[in-house]
């Protein structure tokens, strides 16, 4: 038997304090968080509305293409993309790393989009077949003719490591290291330009900055016709500290710019381990990539030219330095 005291306290008749009942209950006392909305509730009529949206959404062609680009999009997230019959063809037969060949369904079959097939089915290469709104979203609108490649992630070298490497080499050949390093090229097509010349003329490497500076692309692999598969191709955080790095390493370094106090071929530095640094075509080379060279040699051309493109400069300044080091090794 249980009595209750003024005190509101339960006891039993002996005076016993008695456990109440009270947390049985508490659970149902806390509170459930916030009102779900009307569309997440399965009983109202938002909740079939949004149902029937999403079947619509589902069903629209233009939405599952944005769907399925997304995901293309995703698993070729490091990749470049090439537009375009004239582009595809050439990055194909450039050699041009790629992963994928996206085709319009009922494309146009001409001479281009025949011969892009038979290269991609040669090199193993997955053609996928995509509907127009997938192709127009996959190149962003860009002209694209119903063809997408997409191409790798293009793998850079290791400065160290390939000045490691050359300094062990000129030990065996006692061809002395010849690097290009790139100043403000943001011209994807230059940087090939420059790559290809770079291999005709036996440099070591190529070294780019991180900023200010376009890297290794579809179009600069193109461009380079194939060499960039061959010559490494540095990228550097700071391009000025390298350059002091490398003169730590009795490297010497030649700017190219107009208004030199030398003339490329002819500085005196041909012979030795050597860092060509050539500029924009537009600004020329940046002030303290100007301060770290030793010499700033320049290219005489036709008062009426005002600069050449980078590309031109450093064919003839590499044609040069290698015609300096042919005279040299005859001398001995």
């Amino acid at each position: 038997m249980v009595r209750y005291m003024s005190h509101n306290q339960k006891r039993d008749l002996k005076g016993k304090k008695v456990v109440g009942g009270g947390a049985r209950h508490r659970g149902a006392l806390r509170g459930k968080g916030p009102t779900p909305k009307a569309e997440d509730r399965v009983y109202h009529v938002a909740h079939k509305r949004k149902l029937e949206r999403e079947k619509r959404e589902q069903a629209d062609p233009r939405l599952a293409a944005k769907r399925r680009v997304e995901k293309i999009r995703r698993d070729n997230k490091d990749s470049g993309l090439v537009f375009g019959r004239n582009p595809v063809l050439e990055a194909l037969r450039g050699d041009v790393p790629a992963t994928t060949l996206y085709v319009a369904s009922h494309i146009d079959k001409d001479d281009r989009v025949r011969e892009i097939l038979d290269i991609a089915v040669k090199k193993g290469l997955p053609v996928l077949e995509a509907d127009r709104h997938e192709i127009d979203d996959l190149a962003f609108g860009k002209a694209h003719q119903g063809v997408v490649l997409a191409t790798k992630p293009f793998e850079y070298a290791d400065l160290g490591q390939l000045v490691e490497q050359a300094g062990k080499r000129a030990e065996f050949t006692g061809r002395k290291p010849l690097f290009v390093a790139l100043d403000g090229a943001t011209d994807p097509q230059n940087v090939g330009a420059v790559i290809r010349s770079a291999a005709a003329f036996g440099a070591t490497g190529i070294i780019l900055p991180e900023r200010r500076s376009a890297g290794v692309n579809a179009a600069a692999w193109k461009v380079s016709a194939g060499q960039a598969a061959r010559l490494p191709v540095a990228r550097v955080t700071n391009l000025n500290r390298t350059l002091d790095d490398l003169k730590k390493r009795d490297y010497y370094v030649v700017g190219l710019d107009g208004g030199g106090t030398a003339e490329v071929g002819s500085t005196g530095f041909e012979s030795d381990p050597l860092v060509i640094v050539l500029g924009s075509e537009g600004s020329g080379l940046d002030r303290l990539t100007r301060e770290k060279c030793d010499v700033i040699a320049g290219i005489p051309i036709s008062p009426d030219v005002e600069s050449l493109n980078a590309s031109v400069a450093a064919g003839i300044s590499l044609y040069a330095v290698d015609q300096a080091r042919r005279a040299a090794a005859k001398a001995e």
